[in-house]
């Protein structure tokens, strides 16, 4: 899963992002509205955050939007991540899995080791810092909709790659820089994208 990533605008393409985001009138509202927008550090749940999503022409454009779903079905708690493996059906995400599909562009994400007990409980560990080999970016692959007249997000899972199983059981769905805008173009077959995950990661215990 991810429930944490970083932000910065030391690499020169996330500045880019960064300051189109701090641009937007959308930024403006939420900024009175709701709360500010984080162009730097440590993204939580709730955060408003520059993310990439085709605007109605169909053209990549940055939007600030906030992490996470409010799920009706459970007295609205807030939803993080969505899976891979049944985001195309469930009811919460399907359309959305079609028709609006997003990029969460970061330097990084963490994740906490999950060690199991000799009584079957679960201990979380040490803290990780991933990100794709080669790449200066972490292109995470999400979903949106509108809730209350504001954009929110999810991070899309997937089964870990063997390095990162010995850390956590699910992982960010990451797309390479080469293929990241194709995720989000309209008409685009997201299944077609799954084998095209990124494999390869550094995980740093930080």
């Amino acid at each position: 899963m991810c429930t944490r990533y970083y932000l910065s605008s030391s690499v020169p393409r996330l500045e880019e992002i960064i300051l189109a985001a701090k641009e937007s009138s959308l930024t403006r509202r939420f900024n009175i509205v709701r709360s500010p927008l984080k162009t730097e550090g440590e993204v939580r749940p709730t955060d408003v955050v520059p993310i990439l999503a085709p605007n109605p022409d169909g053209e990549e454009t940055v939007y600030p939007m906030r992490w996470g779903y409010t799920n009706p079905y459970k007295g609205g708690k807030i939803l993080l991540n969505a899976r891979t493996e049944t985001a195309s059906i469930k009811p919460m995400f399907k359309e959305d899995w079609i028709n609006h599909r997003c990029i969460i562009p970061a330097l990084y994400y963490f994740e906490w080791s999950h060690n199991k007990k000799y009584d079957g409980s679960i201990e979380v560990g040490d803290r990780y810092i991933i990100q794709p080999k080669g790449e200066s970016i972490t292109w995470l692959c999400g979903l949106y909709h509108i809730e209350d007249n504001f954009p929110t997000f999810v991070v899309l899972t997937k089964e870990p790659t063997e390095e990162i199983s010995g850390i956590h059981d699910r992982m960010p769905f990451i797309l390479p820089s080469t293929l990241a805008s194709e995720w989000i173009r309209i008409g685009a077959d997201p299944k077609e994208l799954l084998n095209e995950a990124v494999t390869e990661v550094i995980a740093e215990k930080g």
